[in-house]
């Protein structure tokens, strides 16, 4: 494995950097997303093809594969280009994963404009840790933004995210015979622990608007989470988690 060293921070490879960090159509553009820390950096040598490009400060080391292009930087580099406060001392490049065809399953999970980095990237965790299905509706935050990677712990490396339209997603689980539901506070709501969630697709909306009116409107069902009446409603991380802990209970 052979290193380059870079000290200028206006070096092309350090603007390009920071211009993946911060715009979602660089991304988009250039193919790539990149990503921060020691332990990130460990799950997607552990389970991400599309390793590209590992950027280390003085004195930090890490186990890349050969064919990965390693560059060496001095610690006041790395602060300049990292978006952390305290860095790990490891930022690399990836690959965006390939488009495929959406295939739905029972017991899946639609997110509905979740917009928050930290939620989306808790309910990646928790998809992953339980295994269930995940696919991303419009609205929600970018899965390969730094925040969203770091929020997920690496789950986006070991079950990258899928996303599709609601048009797509309704026509394919209706294909498959799939019903949908929503999680909504109305009373014609069927209690979740009454409902059989594991045979179904549940979508989760967005923190601030709940589940948008077309696809309450198209629901195949309403469903709603128990809990005191004083409580208005929960954090959409919560509630995703509740729902994916009820489809491995049936």
């Amino acid at each position: 494995m052979t290193e380059i060293r870079i000290t200028a921070r206006k070096n092309p490879l350090l603007q390009q950097v920071r211009k993946l960090l911060s715009s979602k159509r660089e991304r988009e553009e250039t193919g790539l997303f990149v990503a921060d820390g020691t332990k990130l950096l460990k799950e997607a040598v552990a389970y991400w093809p599309g390793l590209d490009t590992v950027i280390l400060s003085d004195g930090v080391e890490a186990d890349v594969p050969d064919h990965v292009r390693v560059v060496r930087v001095p610690e006041d580099v790395m602060e300049s280009i990292s978006p952390m406060q305290t860095p790990q001392g490891a930022l690399f490049l990836c690959r965006l994963p390939e488009k495929t065809e959406f295939l739905p399953k029972p017991g899946m999970l639609f997110l509905d404009g979740i917009q928050d980095p930290g939620n989306l990237g808790t309910i990646l965790r928790t998809a992953d840790a339980l295994q269930i299905p995940v696919a991303l509706l419009e609205g929600c935050a970018d899965p390969y933004s730094h925040k969203v990677v770091r929020a997920s712990m690496g789950a986006v490396f070991r079950t990258p995210p899928v996303s599709v339209s609601w048009e797509q997603a309704k026509l394919a689980c209706e294909n498959a015979g799939i019903p949908i539901a929503v999680t909504a506070l109305s009373e014609r709501a069927q209690d979740l622990r009454q409902a059989d969630v594991q045979n179904m697709a549940v979508v989760i909306g967005s923190e601030g608007q709940g589940v948008r009116r077309q696809i309450l409107d198209d629901a195949d069902a309403q469903l709603i989470i128990p809990m005191d009446p004083r409580c208005e409603s929960l954090n959409a991380a919560v509630a995703a988690t509740i729902v994916m802990w009820q489809m491995t209970k049936l």
